[in-house]
């Protein structure tokens, strides 16, 4: 009976330590076919005058409502993209004229090299930060399904980090 007890305990024991790894292997499977999947935008809480919280989404990744020359847009913050990167659709959608873009840039992107053209945002805001001349790309709607937020806007901020499991933006 006591036999019994512990191969049931340890097998107990094993499980808790294995599914949870499993879990989260299966949900940050990357998808087949898009290089961003949109996520659920967490809505930004203001930590003060200067900075916005951003809460994880499913899978872990911080996303958030951004305003871009005025417009909004949602965005997945990235800091494995050196610059902001939005597809055609969104980028007209922002106001940016697309017809006179030249696709001369070659990126590297999870979904291997594309051609991109380089742009500079006039604004970039998320919550109470705003951040100005932000540079970016324009990629073909087909390597990209959204827009990622990445450093050339994260270091004109004066800190990001991860505390207790929530993005901290602080301008």
């Amino acid at each position: 009976m006591l036999v019994r007890m512990a191969v049931f305990a340890g097998g107990i024991a094993a499980a808790a330590m294995i599914v949870p790894n499993l879990a989260t292997s299966y949900l940050d499977r990357p998808q087949t076919g898009t290089a961003v999947k949109p996520a659920q935008v967490s809505p930004a809480k203001y930590a003060g005058g200067k900075g916005v919280i951003l809460q994880p989404g499913p899978g872990g990744h911080f996303s958030g409502t951004f305003t871009i020359n005025g417009r909004k847009a949602d965005g997945l913050v990235d800091t494995g993209a050196s610059v902001v990167a939005i597809n055609v659709s969104t980028a007209r959608r922002l106001g940016v004229s697309t017809a006179s873009l030249s696709f001369d840039a070659r990126v590297n992107t999870a979904n291997g090299i594309v051609k991109a053209a380089v742009v500079m945002l006039d604004r970039v805001e998320i919550g109470t930060i705003a951040v100005k001349d932000v540079q970016a790309m324009v990629l073909p709607d087909k390597s990209l399904s959204g827009m990622l937020v990445g450093m050339s806007f994260l270091t004109k901020l004066s800190s990001y980090k991860v505390e207790d499991g929530a993005l901290h933006l602080t301008r």
